[in-house]
């Protein structure tokens, strides 16, 4: 193999170096992720499923990096030292295969050789950099990387359960992933992989995510996947495999059914959830019964009611939807009355006397089974449903559903 061949196969087909070394379950989709580790030039976050194979990629990529970008300066930053190891010897191993030799001696015609090889540091005869740094540092959080400068960052798993359960230790993280900035060559780029685990941990902090859940890789089967739901709570499922937050075990959904006929949800009755400013969310539901099921399309918005009437006057419309419904309680009326003043829509109110946690668990929760979200319905709102508990800070699009279920309910009994 020519020197250029073997440096096109790296670059172009490195899950297929990977077959070579026998990571053999790795697919095409590994291929991207390990090409836009290695090539991309953008501060990137890829989130995916556990057991997707993507720090076998990491380890694939930083081995890649070192031979092909021999003078380049790469951290990589786990939680613990402990889980640094695992992969600094994972990379030494690729970088000391037979395999990986091989592509070394075609492009370089030398012997590849470890002058640094120890838990946090590699560098190979291949690195020409005079100051004699390492091409490879690796560290826990804990560890000091003040004055330190790289090319090259990066995070795997830097955000785990602990995180979920303290504020403490988010914060610490934080602080650990802003330092990053600060180490970053100009030019440089951090790439960040690892599983979402609360809704203010330091993924907040990074480029929006490349999300790959257990659903869109096709790498665990089906019957996998019930039998490992089986094993676990459905917090730590959503967290590991669905890629969701959830709230707490106290959790009342799970396993929505999704990706429904949007044409099920026509001539069905819809409900807001009005949000009068704050934080709460202005949540809006369509929902119609076919078949003994409820077809539901959802829309959630972090915003005044008032913001979101146009938009829902057009939802309305391509629903053909018929009574629209809306709680008195907190604005007299008033919502009803401007939507009947500025649109045809017959709105009509109703004052709410029922338990909000008591509402959503007795109408919701009895139909949950039978509840389909229809292709459209916003995540965000379904998520929201999924991670409601009795103390849950939101609650606007679960209560909307509930509602909608209740009028229905009435209507078919």
């Amino acid at each position: 193999m020519t020197r250029n061949e073997a440096v096109t196969f790296l670059i172009t087909q490195p899950y297929k170096l990977g077959h070579l070394l026998g990571f053999t379950k790795l697919t095409e989709l590994h291929n991207e992720w390990i090409i836009d580790m290695v090539k991309g030039r953008d501060d990137s976050t890829l989130q995916a499923h556990r057991g997707s194979y993507k720090t076998t990629c990491v380890s694939i990529a930083l081995s890649l990096i070192i031979v092909l970008f021999p003078n380049d300066r790469t951290f990589f930053l786990r939680k613990t030292d402990t889980d640094v190891k695992e992969i600094l010897n994972q990379v030494q191993n690729i970088l000391s295969s037979s395999v990986m030799r091989y592509f070394v001696l075609c492009i370089y015609g030398v012997a590849l050789d470890f002058t640094v090889s120890n838990s946090n540091e590699l560098l190979t005869n291949l690195c020409q950099d005079a100051k004699g740094a390492s091409q490879l540092t690796a560290q826990g959080i804990g560890g000091s990387i003040t004055g330190k400068h790289y090319d090259r960052i990066f995070t795997d798993d830097i955000i785990n359960k602990e995180d979920r359960a303290s504020k403490a230790e988010r914060d610490k993280t934080k602080l650990t992933y802003q330092e990053l900035q600060n180490v970053k060559n100009r030019g440089g780029r951090i790439y960040n992989t690892g599983t979402p685990w609360h809704p203010d941990d330091a993924f907040t902090l990074m480029p929006t995510p490349k999300k790959f859940d257990v659903y869109s890789t096709g790498l665990i089967s089906k019957e996998e996947q019930e039998e490992l739901r089986s094993k676990m709570t459905a917090s730590l499922f959503a967290a590991n495999y669905e890629l969701r937050h959830v709230a707490s075990e106290d959790v009342l959904f799970f396993n929505p059914q999704t990706e429904g006929d949007p044409t099920k949800v026509l001539h069905g009755i819809d409900h807001i959830d009005a949000a009068y400013g704050g934080d709460d969310f202005t949540a809006y539901t369509v929902c119609n019964v076919v078949d003994g099921k409820y077809y539901i399309f959802g829309k959630l918005w972090h915003k005044h009611v008032d913001d979101c009437l146009e938009m829902i006057y057009k939802y309305h419309s391509d629903m053909l939807a018929g009574r629209l419904y809306t709680e008195d309680n907190g604005d007299k009326g008033y919502l009803a009355k401007e939507i009947r003043r500025r649109s045809p829509i017959r709105a009509f109110t109703y004052h709410e006397n029922m338990n909000k946690y008591i509402k959503i668990t007795t109408y919701l929760k009895a139909a949950w089974k039978d509840v389909i979200f229809v292709k459209g319905t916003d995540i965000e709102y379904i998520n929201q449903i999924c991670d409601y508990t009795e103390e849950a800070e939101h609650d606007d699009a679960p209560d909307s559903a509930a509602s909608v279920l209740r009028l229905l309910w009435r209507k078919t009994a």
